[in-house]
């Protein structure tokens, strides 16, 4: 293996890939002083995306343990820059917070130029978990059951398919990237603004194939609207045992999920970063949230505010770093 394939696949190890706005009904103010305006979870990703998916599924426990109510409101568009951008202007007293992927820390390695600095303008508050990546294709454009018939059908019909993207140098543009590298085989990328888009395309046959959050896809899976090639994961997901992994199909390398987090706007006090921390770790711990995350195939594990602003700064670091060796030039 070399240094280069070495390099892009530690990027993408333990990595990642949403509307209209919803309110739950009025639990009594707890923790915010602007509680009666209720608590916005403003999203630099599309309806659709596996962040969307994550929030809207807590958004009932996160009405009662934030004692408000939440609305979700998707801010998709310039690869994530924009709903970001609202993001670091709102005040700092808890009722503007975002769930955002690891998208976050590779912005800064693939643009230029940002209107915000994302090692200072924003409050790391806890990252959640991961959720398993997977390819798909469409049944009608690509004939390809498994990986192995995929890499072969790239292989006899060079420049022929294209894949989808959520947008360039995402996790989803990076995970399809090292397959194709892996595998010694091309194909165009064609990148969109969220995955909303982009699966809308996958399903209408504008785009062959690409990569997302098992979340976002799943239901179109089972309905056979879209096939899946296989999981990014070591093992299968128990809750799509049916979806081989690459590893078992011969990529033994091919191991990449995506992970998620809250943020809010820098200048949150200790204690209100505390209240919306502990009204997280409530909101994941409960039952019905908990029920839909084993659907979705998701894996909770809660670091606290002290370890996903360590976590932040390191990933920031690595990415700066990865990105340049992995060969994916700013923009």
């Amino acid at each position: 293996m070399t240094t280069k394939l070495m390099n892009k696949r530690e990027f993408l190890l333990k990595t990642t890939g949403a509307g209209l706005a919803m309110s739950m009904a009025q639990f009594a103010p707890l923790a915010f002083a602007q509680s009666e305006r209720g608590v916005r979870f403003v999203l630099p990703n599309a309806t659709g995306s596996g962040v969307d998916a994550i929030t809207r599924a807590a958004q009932p426990a996160f009405s009662k343990s934030l004692g408000a109510n939440v609305i979700v409101e998707n801010q998709p568009g310039a690869g994530g820059v924009l709903g970001l951008q609202t993001l670091a202007k709102s005040a700092p007293d808890g009722s503007t917070l975002s769930l955002v992927s690891n998208n976050v820390v590779i912005l800064p390695s693939v643009l230029k130029s940002l209107p915000f600095n994302m090692s200072t303008d924003f409050t790391p508050i806890a990252t959640i978990g991961s959720s398993p990546l997977v390819i798909v294709v469409n049944p009608q454009k690509v004939s390809a059951k498994n990986s192995q018939e995929l890499i072969a059908l790239l292989k006899a019909n060079p420049g022929k398919y294209n894949f989808a993207s959520s947008g360039t140098g995402t996790i989803l543009h990076l995970a399809t990237e090292m397959y194709l590298e892996q595998a010694k085989v091309k194909a165009s990328h064609i990148p969109y603004k969220g995955v909303g888009p982009m699966v809308t395309d996958l399903l209408g046959g504008q785009v062959d194939f690409g990569t997302l959050a098992l979340p976002s896809v799943l239901q179109h899976i089972r309905s056979g609207a879209l096939r899946a090639i296989g999981v990014g994961d070591a093992q299968r997901i128990p809750n799509a045992p049916e979806i081989p992994t690459f590893v078992e199909q011969g990529m033994p390398d091919y191991v990449v999920e995506a992970w998620f987090a809250i943020i809010g706007p820098k200048g949150m006090s200790a204690d209100t970063t505390k209240r919306v921390h502990q009204g997280i770790v409530a909101a994941f711990d409960d039952p019905a949230t908990k029920a839909a995350m084993d659907r979705q195939g998701n894996r909770i594990q809660i670091r606290s505010t002290e370890e996903t602003a360590t976590y932040f700064k390191s990933e920031l670091e690595k990415y700066a770093k990865l990105v340049k060796a992995a060969g994916i030039e700013p923009q």
